[in-house]
């Protein structure tokens, strides 16, 4: 263990999150799967969940939820079951549409209908929002607006990179107050080596790189900037046996499948070797 024996200082929360989503709903398969065929495959989004639930209870972490309402809607019992377990729920997005692809008003209607949903379901106050594929960045800071306005107390939808689907490389590494004030962003954990951003907080990350670079890395965001690191993945990020979507381009098949395999030993691992906790009660100092 690294954070939990540092005897000379307490140690430092970090925030464990997951994006609520099932294998077909990805951003990198849009070209491939139309969202009025979602309804035709197989449900494999509740299995991996219990699985996640499971290992949290095992580990005696709590964590972050970023829930698609379209999941939601369809299984209900499954939220409860988050929420039941003493899990934070927030919202993904009513369907997986990135930011970029949507107006300040169908965006709007978006949230809202996402947020009201899981409020519904869950009897919680939402309080957190990400974007779908980080889909928040210079050129649509107005969406932290429109979050503010529809209610969200909080956002983590940039990440301070260069990539090539998103990112926003100039960004503030840790949390900051946007729109006017109003909202907290609170973006994906990022390394600088050699002033350059690398992302830790997870994702495909955590399984294209060996597993010692995102404890090396999260440990010195943690004791040398004594921050809290923003940790992601996805259920089908530990399901391997997910059906194979035919016709990918070979990156987009790389990024997906890499590793699969490799991701509930490694989150043992990681969620042994430092401290997690909720996003609402490291970054707003509540818990409910």
């Amino acid at each position: 263990m690294i954070n939990k024996l540092n005897v000379n200082a307490a140690p430092i929360l970090n925030a464990m999150t997951v994006d609520v989503e099932d294998y077909y709903q990805v951003s990198a398969f849009e070209k491939h799967i139309c969202r009025t065929t979602w309804n035709d495959f197989d449900c494999r989004v509740e299995a991996n969940i219990e699985r996640i639930l499971q290992l949290f209870e095992k580990k005696s972490v709590k964590a972050t939820f970023f829930t698609l309402g379209w999941v939601a809607e369809r299984h209900p019992s499954m939220v409860r079951k988050i929420v039941a377990s003493g899990h934070e729920l927030a919202s993904h997005g009513w369907d997986h549409r990135r930011v970029t692809s949507q107006e300040p008003a169908s965006f709007k209607d978006d949230v809202l209908k996402t947020r009201a949903l899981l409020e519904d379901i869950s009897g919680q106050v939402v309080k957190g929002y990400r974007a779908a594929s980080y889909s928040i960045g210079a050129e649509n800071l107005w969406a932290l607006d429109v979050l503010a306005e529809a209610g969200y107390e909080y956002s983590s939808s940039i990440v301070p990179i260069r990539h090539d689907h998103y990112g926003m490389p100039d960004a503030p590494r840790f949390a900051f107050r946007a729109a006017g004030d109003r909202i907290l962003e609170i973006p994906v954990s990022t390394v600088t080596v050699m002033r350059r951003n690398i992302n830790c907080g997870g994702g495909g990350w955590f399984r294209f790189f060996p597993y010692g670079f995102t404890r090396w890395a999260l440990q010195r965001v943690n004791e040398r900037e004594q921050r809290s690191c923003v940790f992601y993945f996805h259920p089908w990020e530990i399901d391997e046996e997910q059906p194979r979507i035919d016709n990918l381009g070979h990156k987009t098949r790389f990024r997906h499948y890499l590793n699969l395999h490799k991701t509930h030993p490694r989150l043992e691992r990681l969620l042994d070797d430092f401290c997690w906790g909720r996003m609402d009660e490291i970054f707003l100092g509540t818990a409910q």
